[in-house]
């Protein structure tokens, strides 16, 4: 690894577990990435996660103050690194070729299916509380039990 990548790797460390923290299991190579959604069953949230201000002001406070405020949960919570697991961005994108890609961004996915998504574009222009209640209706539509 260069000095460039350590680095990187330091900076980006608390940003991954802000998300690790809250339940989310990190996908970090493109076969963790396959073998993960070839047998996913369920729903699952899915945060596309990056280094821009707008993940650490918007995205994953609002990700996770939406988990905290519904009883509608996805059955499994994961994350991949955009711009440092690049290999298992590129994958999980490969799972929705019809969106363009994003990030942050965040996915539902639901009975092996991308059932909505939010891009970057409506996180970076709005507030935190808005991207939180719009998870959350999202969260209670698709993942009612």
């Amino acid at each position: 690894m260069n000095a460039y990548d350590e680095y990187m790797r330091g900076i980006v460390q608390p940003m991954r577990e802000e998300l690790v923290q809250h339940g989310f299991t990190e996908l970090t190579s493109a076969e963790k990435v396959q073998e993960t959604m070839d047998k996913l069953e369920g729903t699952a949230l899915v945060v596309i996660n990056s280094v821009c201000g707008c993940a650490a002001g918007q995205a994953r406070p609002a990700v996770r103050e939406a988990l905290d405020s519904t009883e509608n949960k996805p059955d499994h919570l994961f994350t991949v690194f955009a711009g440092q697991d690049k290999e298992a961005t590129e994958m999980f994108r490969d799972y929705f070729p019809e969106v363009p890609p994003s990030s942050p961004s965040i996915a539902l996915w639901k009975d092996g299916a991308l059932a909505y998504f939010i891009p970057r574009e409506q996180i970076e222009n709005s507030q935190m509380e808005q991207i939180k209640d719009h998870l959350t209706g999202v969260l209670e539509q698709y993942c009612s039990k």
